[in-house]
């Protein structure tokens, strides 16, 4: 594992924290879009909060964690934000890390692993899973990237239970 990507251990904060991610994730279920619910906490304050605004006819870049992120570096500096913590519900994809990168989040703290996810969808065509883990895209990174999970992977897991087998809907478009 490269030197730029840091293992740590959750504090008590990051549980709360991710709770509300997975709390976003049930919510983004509930409103008929995928399971997945990200915020970003800077200094104590949550900046950015999103649910997954990706459904049959949206965005396919419009994942939970792009939402947060946007929203965060939008009002914040990479400088300010390497203070941050960007916690989601699922392990963020290739694209979800890369945007974490460029944000210059200092720290990542997800829920449900990426290969975990991959069992739970198997080759559903709306969620097409790369395997690629979100601390080997941070890797080939030049700075250092504090990350921590799979945490609470049972209580993450739940949103998605059920939901990859009744989605019927192909990520092509019509």
């Amino acid at each position: 594992m490269s030197s730029f990507v840091s293992e740590g251990k959750p504090i008590e904060a990051d549980v709360a924290y991710l709770r509300r991610a997975i709390a976003k994730a049930v919510e983004s279920r509930a409103a008929g879009r995928h399971p997945f619910g990200s915020l970003v906490v800077l200094d104590g304050e949550v900046i950015a909060e999103a649910a997954s605004l990706r459904s049959r006819d949206t965005d396919a870049t419009a994942h939970s964690e792009m939402q947060a992120v946007r929203e965060a570096s939008g009002t914040h500096p990479p400088s300010v934000l390497a203070r941050a913590t960007l916690y989601a519900s699922t392990e963020p994809c290739a694209m979800c890390a890369g945007g974490a990168y460029w944000a210059g989040i200092g720290r990542v703290v997800y829920g449900l692993s990426e290969a975990r996810l991959r069992v739970l969808t198997g080759d559903h065509s709306s969620n097409p899973t790369l395997a690629l883990p979100c601390r080997e895209v941070f890797a080939r990174g030049q700075r250092r990237i504090e990350v921590i999970g799979p945490h609470l992977e049972a209580e993450a897991e739940k949103p998605h239970q059920g939901f990859w087998d009744s989605v019927k809907f192909p990520l092509e478009r019509k």
